[in-house]
Formats: C-alpha cells, sequence, structure tokens
C-alpha cells in the first residue's frame, strides 16, 4: 500500500523491473552465443577444420 499512495511511481514497478530484466539476459544470451560462434568459427579457419573438410578423403 505505502508504493500505491506515492505519486510519480508506477503501480507494477515489479513487472515493468521483471520485463527490463528478462530483455537485458535475452540480450547478453545472444551476444554470448554470437561471441561463441564467433570463437568457433575463427579456431575452425585457423586450424584447417570445418564442418565438411573431414570428409574429403581423396585429397
Amino acid at each position: 500500500m505505502a508504493q500505491e499512495d506515492q505519486p510519480g511511481r508506477p503501480a507494477k514497478s515489479g513487472k515493468t523491473r521483471e520485463d527490463r530484466l528478462k530483455a537485458a539476459l535475452k540480450a547478453n544470451l545472444a551476444r554470448r552465443k554470437a561471441q561463441s560462434r564467433a570463437r568457433a568459427k575463427d579456431q575452425a579457419r585457423d586450424t584447417g577444420t570445418s564442418a565438411g573438410a573431414g570428409n574429403n578423403k581423396d585429397a
């Protein structure tokens, strides 16, 4: 009840905070996945291996 009496403060501040945290977590996860993919791609390029490179036994 104390929060409802304060002017200028939204009644659903907990919900909006949860939404902000959810969005931040989602963005952080997407950034970490992109970084992981980039590192894996760089390692594959540096070592000369990729998903399809091991299948060529005639070379």
